[in-house]
């Protein structure tokens, strides 16, 4: 039976706890990493060190950030007056890769989820509300995920945007491009149906 090394066994471990990576990804990378030269060992636990040092919430969006203010926020070229609401910081990569979205955003750090005690006073949704109450914004949108807390998300931040006059629109849903309707799922198949427009 072979004998795992502390430090080996500490590491497998720490790189378990990343999403997506299993014992066996943990362990194939550890043992990549003791191949690997030490400058390489290195450059990453500085690249690591850096991120927890460097990196900060942006004061106005919430997203992430090594300045005063995130790239988007500072950005004059931006819309301004169209904040997309999005459930973390992660979320906003995607959607700028698409190309078709020149507001700004804003990051709540999670959505509702009573079963976890995710309240909305958990949430930045209280700096969003201050956001909105200038003459700036004419449209918000909701960009939660399409699951139950992501609804229920949406639908309470609609109800606070309501009374303020501003217009709420929700990403449309629907089959992906590409996909075969035989092997589309009922929900996304409805979805599809309700939200299509005129062509």
């Amino acid at each position: 039976m072979a004998v795992i090394i502390g430090p080996v066994e500490r590491l497998v471990e720490e790189f378990s706890k990343l999403p997506g990576i299993g014992p066996k990804s943990a362990q194939r990378l550890t043992y990549h990493l003791l191949r690997s030269p030490d400058k390489d060992a290195h450059e990453l636990a500085e690249a690591i060190l850096s991120l927890r040092e460097k990196i900060h919430l942006c004061p106005v969006c919430f997203g992430i950030t090594d300045k005063e203010l995130c790239v988007v926020c500072q950005d004059e070229g931006r819309d301004h007056s169209k904040i997309c609401v999005v459930e973390h910081p992660s979320d906003i990569p995607p959607l700028e890769r698409t190309g078709k979205y020149n507001g700004v955003y804003h990051v709540l750090h999670g959505a509702i989820n009573p079963a976890r005690g995710m309240e909305g006073d958990n949430l930045k949704i209280k700096e969003l509300i201050s956001r909105l109450e200038g003459d700036v914004v004419e449209e918000v949108v909701l960009a939660t995920n399409p699951n139950l807390e992501g609804e229920t998300t949406a639908m309470y931040l609609r109800r606070l945007i309501m009374p303020l006059g501003i217009r709420i629109s929700r990403l449309a849903r629907g089959l992906p491009f590409g996909a075969d309707l035989e092997y589309a799922d009922d929900v996304t198949l409805g979805q599809s149906i309700e939200e299509r427009r005129e062509f």
